[in-house]
């Protein structure tokens, strides 16, 4: 029935719109999921300062009282739509109050300051989004009915039938991504079955959260065209199944030269002070998937180590050998906001800024 549906909508899709431009608004609502709506303008923008201001009903979304429901949307970043194609865009937005003052669940505003505070260091991030399907029912998609499959071992990188599912959902956004603008650099399907992910990166700064986020409105804007959900859960299912986390890679300039192996060693070092500090920011139900068991690291103590995938910051192979690259920081579950980790992360590493406390602004968001 949805591709039935689908083929129907191809057809208006063709129709002309006179000159109209749609503008898709998303934005992050007070859980951490995409919010969109569509705006007709009447001409293309050539960047986001060219478009205006928009709102919405934030009693709706978790992010206002009813009494005081306007919330405004400024945009920040376009991207080709990929969806209606043509001149049409997607319009990645953050949410402010009407006393002109961030929204309390706008992470980005904050995140912005650290990264243009520290912009010589040239901060680059790669994130690797883990992820979970399910049937429109909420099982685990084309999981045997009343039962489990076969434990884990052949879904990871596996091809064929019976080891990975929903490949046609996969490639769709892999596509839309693309088209889009997103520097989505790879997917494979991971160790539990029906779980994929995909990477974004390399991304300088605050580009890295932007893209992250509109990857994940693409995953499930294109899986809704073929009626499967999308979970960032990071233990969605009990039991012996790995959980879904958001691997953050991270380096400045100075680690990415010859010599870069002291400049990593000093940043572990940082890390491990505010070890606490990361994990409260690090995606809800965090403890569920840092257990030490399914590649994982206790969130209990930091510890890094070459090659590691039971580490909570891991060296990869091919750094220690050349002494230069970049370090992996396993902690982060899938349901993060990347606003939270890539600012709290160059607060770490690169120093606090006067204006700027990423950790308050978990406080923020949790207090009413």
């Amino acid at each position: 029935m949805v591709s039935e549906h689908t083929a129907i909508l191809a057809k208006y899709l063709e129709l002309p719109q006179k000159g109209k431009v749609m503008a898709e608004y998303v934005w992050i609502d007070a859980d951490g999921e995409c919010r969109s709506k569509c705006k007709t303008l009447d001409k293309k923008p050539s960047s986001a300062e060219d478009l205006p201001e928009w709102n919405f009903d934030g009693s709706s979304t978790g992010q206002a009282p009813g009494h005081d429901s306007d919330v405004y949307l400024r945009p920040v970043a376009i991207y080709p739509d990929p969806f209606r194609k043509g001149d049409n865009i997607i319009v990645l937005s953050e949410c402010w109050n009407n006393d002109g003052t961030p929204n309390k669940f706008n992470h980005r505003h904050e995140c912005a300051k650290l990264m243009k505070a520290h912009a010589d260091e040239k901060v680059w991030f790669g994130i690797e989004q883990e992820y979970t399907l399910f049937d429109e029912f909420g099982k685990p998609y084309a999981w045997p009915k009343g039962g489990f499959p076969a434990p884990q071992g052949p879904y990871y990188c596996g091809v064929g039938a019976g080891k990975v599912n929903a490949r046609d959902v996969i490639e769709a956004h892999y596509r839309a991504c693309l088209y889009a603008g997103v520097n989505i650099s790879g997917i494979n399907a991971e160790v539990m079955p029906s779980q994929w992910e995909f990477q974004v990166g390399p991304c300088e700064g605050i580009k890295m959260a932007d893209e992250l986020w509109i990857a994940r409105y693409l995953l499930q804007r294109a899986a809704e065209e073929f009626g499967v959900k999308i979970s960032f859960h990071p233990k969605p299912l009990t039991g012996d199944w790995n959980g879904a986390g958001c691997h953050t890679n991270v380096s400045t300039e100075a680690m990415r030269v010859a010599g870069g192996m002291k400049h990593i060693e000093a940043a572990l070092s940082k890390l491990a002070k505010r070890h606490k500090e990361h994990l409260l920011l690090y995606g809800s139900d965090n403890d569920q998937r840092l257990t030490g068991r399914h590649e994982t690291a206790s969130m209990e103590a930091f510890s890094s180590g070459v090659a590691n995938r039971g580490a909570s910051v891991r060296i990869p192979r091919s750094v220690a050998k050349e002494g230069y690259g970049y370090f992996e920081d396993r902690r982060p579950a899938s349901n993060i906001d990347p606003y939270l980790v890539t600012g709290i992360m160059v607060e770490t590493i690169c120093g606090p800024i006067p204006d700027a406390d990423m950790s308050k602004e978990f406080a923020r968001e949790t207090s009413d």
